[in-house]
């Protein structure tokens, strides 16, 4: 299957391309041909400059460019769409894009508005939520939804207005009060990094999420704002309470004060599942920390969140910000905040996969009477060692009457293990020949 992500050189679009690329066949298009020459060559897709021959060679076109563009690439590609194909927005407002595919498709394409709750940054779809407003559930709709169903999705099937709706409130409200409150800090001048040393952990993830919203595209953000039906009222009523609140407090009208908090604290649903998820964010903070300061000196694995690189070496320091990593002469200075703790387990794997074994026979004189079951538990207990087996059992003139000689087989992740090895089988009376 082709399928062509129009918009496939930057944030979500270029994001869908890794999602896609091992199951088909994908090519991208894209506004800036150098920059889209460049991606599909280190994704290993095809790159076209025209999006209307993109669509022509597509069975499956996703239309991923920013909104305010959204609606003139579906009108520009959509004669050009192959008889039996689909096309699917994924943009962040669906009433729009549904009348326009509505309007401009001929009867033999399908379409399929779609909304990918989730940003460029994510890196695994398991458990991400999809939104599916389709106008009407076309031959493509059950492929599709079997798909996403396949990738442990979570989806939900509605309207494109009450998409809209509710995306007003997830999207429109949210962004709108958290840049609201970074303007109100810049205004005040607020040093951030001065306030971390008073900084509560429920004050650190506010900032947190503010900072992730505001350090988004401004254009996405704007667009967001003013291509979403209801922005003016969502906005409007933002204000309102805003005022409201400011001139109960500036009255001294504590009444109203806790009133206002408790029906607004009654409207929020269940507390007490709001409550356990956030201790959940907040204990997450602390436990890397505590975690990786009770592994100073020893040797650690860090895996990149969104790089996936494993980083290993001896563990020098760590700070509420950054982990300092030594491996032999050199350091590697990690920020906390981007990686992630690999167990015991996990990192005993990872070298297993990646770094190259090492084999050695080691031959080894004993007395008849050693327990051999013993000997084979003990060293294969040992870290990082492989594998250990006897591959020879030997009685001859060179060796004593009441001794035998032993040959093992060896597999180790350092030469240091081994070593350890031939130390326990000397502790065992063995004499290595």
């Amino acid at each position: 299957m082709n399928i062509g992500i129009i918009g496939g050189t930057d944030g979500l679009g270029k994001t869908i391309i890794t999602y896609l690329n091992e199951e088909f066949d994908v090519a991208i298009s894209g506004r800036d041909h150098h920059k889209g020459r460049k991606v599909a060559n280190i994704y290993d897709v095809e790159y076209y400059e025209s999006n209307t021959e993109l669509a022509e060679n597509s069975d499956i076109v996703i239309v991923s460019v920013p909104m305010n563009f959204t609606a003139g690439v579906i009108r520009e590609v959509a004669d050009y769409m192959k008889e039996g194909s689909l096309l699917i927005d994924v943009t962040s407002v669906k009433e729009g894009p549904s009348n326009v595919m509505a309007e401009v498709l001929p009867d033999n394409v399908d379409f399929i508005p779609t909304h990918p709750i989730f940003g460029p940054r994510t890196v695994n779809l398991d458990n991400q939520i999809i939104v599916l407003t389709p106008v009407e559930k076309g031959p493509w709709y059950e492929r599709v939804y079997n798909y996403l169903e396949s990738k442990n999705m979570h989806i939900i099937e509605t309207t494109a207005k009450e998409h809209d709706y509710m995306m007003s409130i997830v999207q429109v409200l949210t962004h709108f009060s958290f840049i609201s409150t970074a303007s109100a800090m810049e205004k005040l001048k607020v040093n951030i990094s001065e306030t971390e040393d008073f900084e509560s952990p429920i004050y650190n993830l506010m900032i947190d999420m503010i900072a992730r919203i505001a350090s988004q595209n401004p254009y996405l953000t704007y667009y967001i704002q003013t291509m979403n039906n209801n922005g003016d009222n969502i906005r409007n009523a933002f204000a309102d309470a805003v005022i409201e609140l400011k001139e109960v407090i500036n009255n001294g009208d504590e009444l109203t004060f806790v009133e206002i908090a408790n029906r607004s604290t009654r409207n929020m649903g269940d507390i007490q599942a709001a409550l356990g998820r956030s201790d959940k964010a907040i204990n997450s903070l602390s436990h890397e920390f505590t975690v990786l300061n009770e592994q100073l000196g020893q040797e650690v694995g860090l895996r990149h969140i969104y790089s996936g690189k494993v980083h290993i070496g001896k563990l020098k320091e760590v700070t509420k910000d950054t982990i300092i990593l030594g491996k032999g002469n050199k350091n590697k200075k990690l920020k906390l905040s981007n990686i992630e703790v690999l167990t015991h387990e996990e990192l005993y794997n990872w070298k297993l996969n990646n770094y190259e074994h090492i084999t050695q026979y080691i031959s080894c004189e004993f007395n008849k009477r050693v327990n051999l079951e013993i000997i084979l538990e003990t060293i294969k207990n040992i870290e990082n060692i492989i594998s250990f087996e006897i591959v020879d059992i030997y009685t001859g003139p060179q060796i004593q009457d009441d001794h035998i000689s032993i040959t093992f087989k060896i597999t180790s992740l350092y030469k240091e293990a081994i070593e350890k090895a031939k130390e326990i089988l000397a502790g065992f009376g063995g004499v290595i020949r």
